[in-house]
């Protein structure tokens, strides 16, 4: 298998050459890897540990390794994690970070230890704005922008009347905040909901007794499969056009089926985006892996592609940090997105579709229906201020 990967790697001209500087790199990666939410997080792991395996278990041709820690969906240990990535096992980088109420727990130190930190997921707007630092980046996407181009693309099909619910934590206010931007229908009701909740039979009574035209909600992982399924389970699945972000996607489709069937979703990329880069990822993952990866999943493939494209340009120098992050900030790797470049926050800029979820053979897909935004950029670029590397 190992042999394989590393053949597909060599196609797809990803083999560094050797390079000077490190002698081994550590990589930090801190996610859900337990709990209703590793259905999102156990993806991001395996797309990980697939991108090292098709660089032959190197970084810009440094010998590498990939160290993994559990936060639980929680912060404090999110920031415990972090101090043993730091102190004792002396990472080179951090990546991963699902969860939004994570990152902002984490970043501060991370920051202030000048270790380059990637996000593969969570986006807060704070990060993206005022808070940015050049120790920084992403290669997902920043939480409104989803829900932003749901909103333009609801109010383009001239949606009106449409019921919004959340998690209430700071990736769902972000999301709702994201979507209220662009959309310019009546929002009936604007809810947020218990983080982590699984139980949404009172929330569907109000919807069922509000009668909107169209839902939109934000649940990611768990939270998402017990929303989807209860909503159909009601009935209201053919009544009320149910539209989210994050909530029924790859990572869930497998426990929902039929009861997701017929949602849209609004994204950066899904496992049906036709580009060859994608194509290449899907397919070794599915091989490696038996399952199909989740966005998660594809932003983690990209973030260790990132770090070795840097690495390589720098020459394992890793301690030149000035010179470190201008590689980064070129995004010269090969994303499953096609092409990308980065803004002044280090936020990509970055096409968004419309997916639907469709049967597709003996299982269900997310196929891109419709382009909504092209080489979009984040609404808080404006606020950032990029501070000089020190």
């Amino acid at each position: 298998m190992r042999a394989s990967l590393i053949a597909a790697a060599a196609a797809l001209a990803l083999v560094a050459g050797p390079v000077l500087g490190a002698d081994k790199i550590k990589i930090g990666f801190v996610t859900t890897l337990s709990g209703p939410e590793a259905v999102m997080g156990n993806p991001m792991r395996d797309s990980a540990d697939l991108a090292l395996d098709m660089l032959g278990g190197k970084i810009g041709g440094v010998p590498a390794e990939i160290v993994y820690g559990d936060d639980q969906q929680k912060p404090d240990v999110g920031r415990q994690i972090i101090e043993k990535f730091l102190e004792k096992d002396r990472v080179d980088f951090i990546t991963g970070i699902l969860g939004s109420n994570v990152l902002l727990a984490i970043y501060q130190p991370v920051i202030k230890s000048k270790t380059i930190i990637i996000s593969a997921n969570s986006g807060p707007h704070q990060i993206a704005g005022e808070m940015c630092s050049p120790y920084f980046f992403s290669t997902a996407t920043q939480n409104d922008e989803g829900a932003e181009a749901m909103g333009q693309y609801m109010t383009d099909a001239k949606i009106t009347d449409v019921y919004a619910m959340a998690p209430n934590y700071a990736a769902g206010k972000d999301m709702i905040a994201g979507f209220k931007r662009n959309f310019k229908g009546n929002i009936s009701a604007e809810v947020y909901t218990t983080f982590g909740q699984h139980d949404y039979q009172a929330e569907i009574s109000q919807i069922r007794a509000a009668n909107p035209k169209a839902v939109f909600v934000f649940y990611p992982g768990g939270m998402g499969i017990q929303f989807v399924k209860q909503y159909a389970e009601a009935g209201l699945k053919d009544k009320i056009q149910l539209y989210s972000i994050y909530t029924a996607d790859e990572a869930a489709i497998p426990a929902l089926q039929d009861a997701a069937a017929g949602n849209y979703t609004a994204g950066n990329w899904s496992a049906d985006l036709d580009t060859p880069r994608s194509r290449a990822y899907v397919a070794a993952f599915r091989k490696k892996y038996g399952y199909t990866p989740a966005n998660y999943g594809a932003d983690s493939f990209d973030a260790i592609f990132l770090i070795d494209s840097a690495v390589k340009a720098v020459k394992g120098d890793l301690a030149d940090k000035k010179a470190l992050i201008a590689a980064m900030a070129k995004a010269d790797f090969p994303s499953v997105r096609g092409d990308l470049s980065y803004n002044v926050n280090h936020f990509p800029i970055e096409n968004f579709y419309l997916f639907k979820i469709v049967k597709d053979g003996e299982s269900y897909a997310l196929k891109p229906e419709h382009t909504i935004f092209t080489n979009y950029k984040d609404s808080y670029a404006k606020d950032c201020k990029m501070p000089a590397v020190e």
